[in-house]
């Protein structure tokens, strides 16, 4: 078991979406140290969860979705305020109140793509894993799954500035061999895609 425990978690901003907080720990040597973590849980979950060990759900879902008429992935190119740039990612969105990620998956999908999720491969699919654990707790269900449909921007909320694409093999090497930015979760799946 590790020596590294959690002492105490403090707030530093809490905001809709994200919040920062300041958690204090012992590390292995014994020494007093701060870490700020970014995360969309809130204080009290996050307390049960480091010092209760209570079970937390994911905070989103990632899509990895098979057209199956076109035999084409998913993929969207997306305007990132952090980045100031668009980026290719897959489709993806935050759990809401009351939902599992199965039905979050579903609603995600409709909503950046206009596509119908049909089948979830639960043999391929993670409940829960992590994104970036040096800076934030944050969690997602990574969803395989087949999808119909047509593409289409109507259901997009305001800040949503999206471009659709269904990708074939070649079109995947192309996106790969640009210089266009593109999230590392996107990155393995197009590369995973293109090696099936």
């Amino acid at each position: 078991m590790s020596k590294v425990k959690i002492k105490d978690i403090k707030t530093l901003a809490d905001t809709k979406y994200l919040k920062l907080y300041d958690a204090e720990y012992v590390n292995k040597n014994g020494d007093i140290r701060n870490w700020s973590i970014a995360s969309r849980k809130d204080l009290s979950t996050l307390r049960g969860k480091f010092f209760n060990e209570e079970e937390d759900t994911a905070d989103a879902v990632i899509i990895i979705a098979t057209h199956v008429e076109e035999e084409k992935l998913v993929v969207i190119r997306q305007f990132r305020v952090p980045i100031n740039d668009y980026v290719y990612e897959l489709p993806a969105g935050l759990i809401d109140k009351g939902e599992d990620f199965k039905d979050s998956a579903k609603r995600e999908l409709k909503e950046e793509t206009g596509l119908d999720l049909l089948k979830i491969d639960y043999d391929k699919t993670k409940s829960k894993v992590y994104i970036s654990t040096g800076m934030t707790d944050e969690s997602v269900a990574l969803v395989y799954c087949t999808c119909t449909g047509s593409i289409s921007k109507e259901y997009l909320e305001a800040d949503e500035d999206i471009d659709i694409m269904l990708l074939s093999k070649n079109e995947a090497k192309e996106v790969l061999k640009s210089n266009e930015r593109i999230d590392i979760k996107a990155l393995l799946m197009i590369q995973n895609f293109i090696d099936l």
